[in-house]
């Protein structure tokens, strides 16, 4: 009877032994590797983009026509009453990176929840582009983002020489506030 009980400790510590070393200081070759850091925000970015193509009916001609534009990829936002979004992004020109930038926004009223969504700015023209990278573009809440869902054709314009769109990618919010949003750019050296 003694013998039960060490037995199992023994298959227990074994088992224990044999998971640890598959799931989480091991190689299995039945996983495949996780991309590095770097490879997965590449991946991030360039699934954003192709989401946005995807879903939002006539955006190619801005990527197309646009002197350049920030994309956020994942923004995350959350509220209870007063709220507030942040994510990071890249700002490109002819599709090089130029710089990163910061999305920061707050919200006030009746709000609560949180959400996950991707947000892409596009610039007219260079002067709307040095607007945002001197920190002077700001939007409040006269000015929205078009919200782009699955098969909806948007109307497609400029508005003071940018244009927002976002998609949601998840999350549950009920929004009725005022807002506004805000962006740092800092240049790649």
């Amino acid at each position: 009877m003694k013998r039960f009980p060490l037995i199992l400790i023994v298959l227990l510590l074994a088992g224990s032994y044999v998971y640890a070393q598959k799931n989480v200081g091991g190689w299995d070759p039945d996983k495949p590797e996780k991309p590095s850091k770097a490879e997965q925000e590449e991946i991030d970015y360039s699934e954003a983009i192709q989401a946005f193509k995807k879903k939002v009916t006539g955006i190619e001609k801005f990527f197309g026509d646009a002197y350049g534009y920030a994309l956020y990829p994942s923004v995350g936002k959350g509220a209870l009453i007063v709220g507030g979004a942040h994510g990071n992004g890249r700002v490109y020109v002819n599709d090089k990176i130029i710089g990163t930038s910061e999305l920061i926004q707050a919200s006030i009223g009746f709000q609560i929840g949180g959400e996950a969504f991707r947000e892409i700015v596009f610039f007219k023209d260079k002067n709307a582009l040095d607007i945002f990278k001197e920190g002077k573009l700001k939007f409040s809440g006269k000015v929205s983002a078009v919200a782009a869902t699955a098969g909806v054709s948007v109307e497609l314009a400029y508005n003071d020489g940018v244009a927002v769109f976002t998609l949601t990618k998840g999350g549950l919010m009920a929004d009725v506030s005022v807002g506004g949003q805000s962006f740092k750019f800092k240049a790649v050296q």
